[in-house]
């Protein structure tokens, strides 16, 4: 019974201290990879991930996905409330989640959590998404999220991204590609920038809207 108690402890430990030393260490360097890197890999895929500072990336593409993820990324502590409530109540109901994660979340769950839209990954996200926001700052998180999210089967941040779909580095993507390369995160196994161009309009004229709510991007 004790060993099954300071087992416990080692592990409430763990959750509690771990991922705030790990988010300590990414604040200045850059993540050596992820847990979705390792899944992929796993599964053939392979892993195209090139790390490049935000100021190396075009401020086009942080814009674009801002308007397109989480529109008040620039104003919330990480995560929003009602929209977690939501999902959580979705997913009791047994109906399909349907991903309104915060690009703190998504940041989160890139760096430290296990593909998939459980209610326990979901939980996970909301509890580390208000430490990123201490221990990382907007620009920081804005800067992760570019560098290792993944835009098509194996490629991961904006620079290979911008090198796969445009044979160009990040740092020249224009308004459109910018556009174009935001609205595949959703699904980028399955969608292409080509085959998203209508929704990518969308999100070039809401960044024109957005005004004031981009403040934190470059």
């Amino acid at each position: 019974m004790r060993r099954r108690t300071r087992v416990l402890w080692a592990i409430l430990l763990a959750l509690l201290v771990g991922p705030p030393a790990l988010l300590a260490a990414y604040r200045f360097l850059p993540p050596p990879g992820t847990p979705l890197m390792l899944v992929r890999a796993f599964q053939g895929l392979g892993t195209d991930y090139r790390w490049r500072p935000l100021l190396a990336i075009s401020p086009h593409l942080a814009r674009a996905v801002i308007a397109s993820e989480d529109n008040l990324f620039c104003r919330h502590w990480g995560f929003d409330l009602d929209a977690l409530h939501g999902e959580i109540d979705r997913a009791i109901r047994g109906r399909r989640p349907r991903g309104a994660s915060t690009i703190t979340q998504q940041t989160a769950k890139n760096l430290l959590l296990w593909p998939g839209r459980d209610v326990a990954r979901k939980l996970a996200e909301a509890w580390l998404a208000p430490q990123l926001e201490l221990v990382l700052g907007k620009r920081r998180i804005l800067e992760l999220y570019l560098n290792v999210a993944e835009w098509a089967p194996g490629v991961y941040g904006a620079e290979a991204a911008a090198w796969h779909w445009y044979d160009k580095p990040a740092a020249d993507l224009t308004p459109r590609e910018a556009a174009r390369l935001a609205v595949i995160l959703p699904n980028p196994l399955h969608w292409t920038p080509k085959g998203q161009a209508g929704r990518a309009r969308s999100i070039e004229r809401r960044v024109g809207q957005l005004g004031p709510l981009l403040d934190c991007a470059p």
